[in-house]
């Protein structure tokens, strides 16, 4: 049996797509498993740590604002095809298996052409451009909230699965992340994060937070962004808050910390929302504005719709007072709202979304064969 997975650019596109090889290679360890990434996206290392072998191809997206940019992109589609149908010759996939990113598309494509089973998962709350394209193309299109049904033609091929998460998400819940951690249990633990790129926006309005939580028993990690991290840990310098901030550039171990917090400030990415919800931790959500279709702005709607996060805009943060400070003490002081948000990201979170996609991949029919 060999599958082909094809992502690229952020980790919101490429950690669903491990979540899912994870779970094939539970069922059967036997296969073969390879992804098809660009040449410059998260995939080249995020992959390889997974222990899945990949393959970069020549693959970006059309730039509308800067249009003399489209003639590299042209240059691209010319050799990325050639690339992807030596790959095609070469592995001779079973089924393909696209969650977004430019490399995406022009993969599928191919495989279609060529009769080879293929499938695409929309993270987000509003499809993609993309996605609508490729639907055509596809056996089924696995879809991660019920309100995106209405974006696709071909409503007979959709599934409900939501969002696939790593098993470590689960499984950490088991464990006593906080103790682990270093934190006690009568500590109201925050977390935030903004994303796999970090997010400046966030960054700032948490450095304003800080002072305000000093005198409150409130502990925060703080994971920056890797390109923001000297940045902030300047800014915070001359605050002197070591006993109150753990200040990472990165989390390698970010099961472990959403298991172990009382609230998390986010921004509103999809695999975010995915986890947050699984681990049934309440949330505040900053969407970034600066995304196709406002789609995390969509994405923390359904949250916030259901009790399980405060929506909060980048405008709402210009006031004078610090918003987060703000909701961060509100709900430290307010056990019942706390709790009953948690329950409602609970019941929100999807363990099950990589076996569902599983089962619709109709492996067991290769084996058969």
């Amino acid at each position: 049996m060999k599958v082909l997975f094809t992502c690229g650019g952020t980790g919101g596109h490429i950690y669903p797509a491990i979540a899912i090889a994870d779970k094939i290679k539970r069922r059967h360890p036997e296969a073969q498993i390879l992804f098809v990434g660009t040449e410059t996206g998260m995939e080249r290392t995020l992959v390889p740590d997974a222990g899945y072998a990949i393959e970069q191809i020549a693959a970006s997206g059309l730039d509308r604002r800067h249009p003399l940019n489209n003639i590299r992109t042209l240059r691209n589609i010319l050799r990325g095809s050639a690339q992807i149908r030596k790959i095609l010759d070469r592995f001779r996939p079973d089924r393909v298996i696209g969650t977004g990113g430019y490399v995406t598309g022009p993969v599928i494509r191919e495989a279609a052409k060529r009769g080879i089973p293929t499938y695409i998962h929309e993270q987000n709350a509003v499809p993609g451009m993309a996605n609508r394209m490729l639907e055509r193309y596809v056996n089924k299109t696995f879809i991660s909230f019920q309100d995106s049904a209405g974006a696709f033609r071909y409503q007979s091929k959709l599934v409900l699965t939501g969002n696939p998460v790593r098993k470590d998400f689960v499984l950490a819940g088991i464990a006593d992340c906080r103790s682990a951690l270093g934190f006690l249990p009568t500590d109201f633990l925050v977390l935030v994060v903004g994303g796999s790129l970090g997010a400046q926006v966030l960054n700032r309005e948490t450095i304003r937070m800080i002072p305000h939580l000093s005198a409150s028993e409130t502990k925060l990690v703080f994971v920056t962004g890797k390109r923001y991290y000297e940045e902030v840990k300047e800014a915070l310098a001359p605050l002197s808050e070591e006993k109150t901030v753990t200040l990472l550039p990165y989390a390698e171990n970010m099961p472990q910390l959403l298991n172990a917090a009382d609230l998390v400030i986010s921004r509103a990415g999809a695999i975010a929302l995915a986890e947050i919800t699984v681990c049934g931790k309440p949330s505040l959500l900053i969407p970034s504005p600066n995304v196709t279709n406002d789609h995390q702005y969509h994405n923390a709607k359904a949250l916030s719709d259901a009790g399980a996060a405060v929506l909060i805009r980048e405008a709402e943060l210009e006031s004078e007072e610090s918003v987060l400070a703000h909701y961060v003490l509100k709900l430290k002081n307010n056990k019942e709202k706390l709790n009953a948000m948690s329950l409602a990201a609970a019941r929100l979170g999807r363990a099950d979304a990589a076996d569902i996609i599983y089962d619709n991949l109709a492996l067991d029919a290769i084996i058969k064969e």
